[in-house]
This record gives C-alpha cells, sequence and structure tokens, in this order.
C-alpha cells in the first residue's frame, strides 16, 4: 500500500480516501472533482490592510519631508523633521519582513472555501471542505495520483462535462477535455 497524503484529519493511500473518519475505497469511487466557493472578502480585506500597514510609514515619512521643506522654518526645525520622518520610514523595515510572511501565507491559504466532491456507490458525497488552498491542491492531486495507480476496470468510464465551476478527475485521473492553459 502506498500512502500519498497523510495528515490528522485525511489519508489517501492507493487503496482508500480517509476523511475525518470516514473512509471511501478508491475502486468505488468512479469519478472525482472540486468546486470553488466565493470569494472571502474578509480575507481580502485582511490582505489590504496589510497593504496598507506596510505603505503607512513610507507614506508618513514623505508627508514628513514634505511637511518640512513646506514649513521653511530654520535648519535646524527641517533637519529635525526630516530626520523623525526617516526614522518613521525606516520603521518599515524590520515590520516588512512579518507582514510579507503573513500575506504570503495568506495566498497559500487562498480566499476561497474549496470542495472535493466524488460519485461513490453511485451517488454523489462531498469528501473534503477547507478554506487552506495550498492543503487542498496537496490532497486533490494525492487523489489524482492514487486514481491513476489504479488497474483500469472496464466499470470505471470518464464522465461527461462538469458543470460550471466544476473540474473533474476521471477513473485514469485525467480532464475529460483538453485543458487551454499552458
Amino acid at each position: 500500500m502506498i500512502t500519498y497524503y497523510d495528515d490528522r484529519s485525511v489519508q489517501v493511500t492507493s487503496t482508500t480516501v480517509r476523511v475525518d473518519g470516514r473512509s471511501y475505497p478508491l475502486a468505488e469511487l468512479t469519478t472525482v472533482w472540486h468546486r470553488r466557493g466565493e470569494r472571502s472578502w474578509r480575507v481580502l480585506a485582511g490582505r489590504g490592510a496589510i497593504g496598507a500597514a506596510l505603505a503607512g510609514p513610507l507614506v508618513t515619512a514623505v508627508l514628513g519631508i514634505g511637511l518640512a521643506v513646506w514649513l521653511q522654518r530654520s535648519a535646524v526645525v527641517t533637519i529635525a523633521i526630516v530626520g523623525v520622518s526617516v526614522l518613521i520610514g525606516l520603521a518599515v523595515g524590520p515590520v516588512a519582513d512579518f507582514l510579507f510572511e503573513y500575506l504570503d501565507r495568506s495566498y497559500a491559504r487562498g480566499s476561497r472555501e474549496m470542495e472535493m466532491w466524488a460519485d461513490w456507490r453511485g451517488r454523489p458525497v462531498r469528501l473534503l471542505h477547507t478554506r487552506d488552498a495550498m492543503k487542498f491542491g496537496q490532497i486533490y492531486r494525492a487523489v489524482q495520483r492514487a486514481m491513476e495507480s489504479l488497474p483500469a476496470a472496464p466499470r470505471r468510464t470518464a464522465p461527461g462535462p462538469a458543470a460550471p465551476g466544476q473540474n473533474v478527475i476521471g477513473s485514469s485521473g485525467s480532464r475529460p477535455s483538453p485543458r487551454s492553459r499552458p
């Protein structure tokens, strides 16, 4: 038996898909497809807030320098305002690494609910749902590889066209129609 994916809640082997304690033998799955839900505006707003947090100190520094020039005060006051503005601008440096890492993780997690469905014993069953795009992709690819490793059986036929918003893995693991993307 080959294990393609294994974590606390999901295990994909060459014979079975186990999700949250439920087992689905691969030989009984005829079609596997996935659906993407609507975008989460909360996630997108969070990404925008990170961008604003990154730009805030830099904008403050530029405004401070502009203010120092506009006020036309003595050289000491102008240098003090410019110095403080530059220090505020430099404050973004240490914080930027943390914010960029958080932003990167946000994109890895994704902004949509992802669902994996399968025809099991003649009826559609939702195998998995998650907002973690990276985990979903790993699990979906593991199921695809597991289905490709199954011996071909006459009763396992490729599905018909998928409904809009669905992508399908046929019994051979291939899509029923060619993709137009490179």
